[in-house]
C-alpha cells in the first residue's frame, strides 16, 4: 500500500509511474477522498472545541443555579453533528482504503520501460543452453522412468496435479531438504515451518487480495485461504509487531505446498510440471532497514542462483521490464531454467522488492533507535526455488541418450541414488 502522504505530495509522479505499469488507475478519487477526510476532521477537532466550551459554560451556568437550556440545546445539536460526520468518516476512510488496496505499487526508478514479458532485460547467464538433440521432454521421460502419475492425479483432483511416484517422490523431497539446508547453512536464514492455510487479514497483508482474489482457493465455511506461496505467512508471521533495529535483516525460509487456480492462465502452457495448481517451493523472506533493501534484493538473487549452481543448472537472470511487474513489487529479477526441449527459458524463481508496500498493509515497523518513532521495514521475497520447474529442467537437463537421468551430485546424500532409471 502507498502512503496517502506520498499520494499526496507526489501525484503526478505516482500517476506517471503507473502508466509505465501499462495501469489506468485514476488517482484522482483517492486524492478527493483524502481532502474530504481531512476537512471532516478540521471540522471534528473544531466541534470538539465548541462543545468543550460550551460544557464549561453549563457547568458554570449550574454552579450558579441556573438553568441554562438554550447552551444545553447547542450541545445536543453539537453531538448529533459530531455523530453523523463521525459516520461519515469512517465511510469516507473504508471507500479510501478500498481504493488504497487496489492500487499497485510503484516502479523503481532503475525498472526499464517495456509493456510485456517480450521487453525484459537479461542480465546474465550461468552455464550453456543445451539443444534438444536426444533429449525427451520432463514429461515424456517422467513417464518412460515411472516417477510422475499425471493420468492418476488427474483422475483424482482433475488437471493441473500430479503424483510424485517412487524415485520421483524421493528427488523432490530430497530438493526441497537440500535446498532449506543450503539457505539456513551458507546463507543464515532461520527455517520456519508455516502453516498452509491463512486469513484474509494476511492474504491483503502481502498485496494477494483483493487484486488477485480469483486466483485463489478459498474455504468460505473457516474463512481460510489456501496459501499460493509460504510469502505470505513468513511475512506476516511479524504483523502488526514493531521489531527492535538490531534484529535486521531477519532472514526466513520455509517449505511450503503452494495453491494456486490460476484462473487468468488461459491459453498459456500447462504441459507437464510448467503450471501446476499444487506444487512445492522453498521461498526466502527478508525484512530489511529501507535503505538496505536494494543492497539485499542483489544478495538474495545471488543466493538463489547459488543453489542452482550447486546443483549445475543451466539458468539466466531477467530485471523484469516495469509492465510485467506483479501487483506488490517494485523491482523484480526473475531467474530462469534452461529447458532443452522446449528450448525455452521456464521461470523458477522470482526475486522482488517490495519496499513499504507490504509492510503497510500488514503494519510491520521498526525502531531505528530506542525511543524513536516507528518506521515502516522494506520486505523482499524469493522463490529458492520452485520445484516443478526446476525438476523439469533437472530430469531435462541430465538425461542421457541412454534414457536414465543422472542426479545431481549435490543432490546424492539427500535421495540416496545417483542414477533414475526405468521402475
Amino acid at each position: 500500500m502507498l502512503s496517502l502522504q506520498r499520494i499526496r505530495e507526489q501525484s503526478t509522479e505516482i500517476a506517471a509511474q503507473l502508466r509505465r505499469r501499462g495501469d489506468s488507475i485514476d488517482i484522482a478519487p483517492i486524492l478527493e477522498l483524502d481532502a474530504k477526510r481531512r476537512q471532516i476532521i478540521r471540522t471534528l477537532d473544531q466541534l470538539q472545541h465548541e462543545r468543550k466550551t460550551a460544557q464549561e459554560q453549563v457547568a458554570a451556568a449550574k454552579r450558579r443555579g441556573e438553568h441554562p437550556e438554550e447552551l444545553l440545546a447547542q450541545l445536543r445539536t453539537i453531538a448529533e453533528h459530531v455523530r453523523s460526520l463521525e459516520d461519515e468518516l469512517q465511510q469516507v476512510e473504508q471507500r479510501l482504503r478500498e481504493l488504497l488496496l487496489l492500487l499497485p505499487n510503484v516502479p523503481h526508478p532503475s525498472v526499464p520501460d517495456g509493456a510485456t514479458a517480450a521487453e525484459n532485460r537479461e542480465v546474465r547467464r550461468w552455464g550453456k543452453p543445451q539443444p534438444q538433440e536426444f533429449r525427451k521432454d520432463h514429461l515424456e521421460i517422467a513417464r518412460s522412468l515411472g516417477i510422475l502419475d499425471f493420468p492418476r492425479a488427474a483422475k483424482v483432483s482433475g488437471s493441473g496435479f500430479v503424483f510424485y511416484t517412487g524415485k520421483g517422490a524421493q528427488l523432490e523431497r530430497a530438493l526441497i531438504n537440500f535446498m532449506l539446508d543450503f539457505h539456513v547453512r551458507f546463507h543464515g536464514y532461520r527455517e520456519i515451518f508455516p502453516p498452509f492455510l491463512v486469513s484474509p487479514k494476511a492474504m491483503e497483508g502481502t498485496g494477494q487480495l483483493p487484486k488477485l482474489r480469483e486466483d485463489m482457493y478459498y474455504i468460505e465455511q473457516d474463512e481460510l485461504y489456501l496459501i499460493p506461496t509460504a510469502e505470505v505467512p513468513l511475512t506476516n508471521y511479524f504483523a502488526d509487531e514493531i521489531l527492535p533495529a538490531d534484529l535486521l535483516p531477519i532472514k526466513l525460509c520455509g517449505y511450503s505446498a503452494c495453491f494456486r487456480r490460476e484462473a487468468g492462465s488461459y491459453g498459456r502452457e500447462t504441459r507437464g510440471l510448467v503450471r501446476m495448481h499444487q506444487f512445492n517451493k522453498v521461498e526466502l523472506v527478508i525484512l530489511s532497514r529501507p535503505e538496505e533493501s536494494y543492497d539485499e534484493l542483489e544478495r538474495l538473487v545471488t543466493e538463489v542462483e547459488a543453489v542452482l549452481q550447486a546443483l549445475g543448472v543451466v539458468y539466466r537472470v531477467v530485471l523484469l521490464c516495469a509492465g510485467d511487474l506483479g501487483f506488490a513489487s517494485a523491482k523484480t529479477y526473475d531467474i530462469e531454467v534452461w529447458s532443452p526441449c522446449q528450448q525455452r527459458w521456464l521461470e523458477a524463481s522470482s526475486c522482488s522488492n517490495f519496499e513499504d508496500f507490504q509492510a503497510r498493509r500488514a503494519n510491520i515497523r521498526y525502531r531505528p533507535q530506542p525511543g524513536a518513532r516507528p518506521e515502516f521495514v522494506h520486505t523482499l521475497n524469493g522463490s529458492g526455488l520452485a520445484t516443478s520447474r526446476l525438476m523439469a529442467a533437472l530430469l531435462e537437463q541430465y538425461q542421457t541418450p541412454e534414457g536414465v537421468v543422472v542426479v545431481p551430485e549435490a543432490l546424492r546424500p539427500y535421495c540416496g541414488f545417483d542414477i533414475i532409471t526405468a521402475e
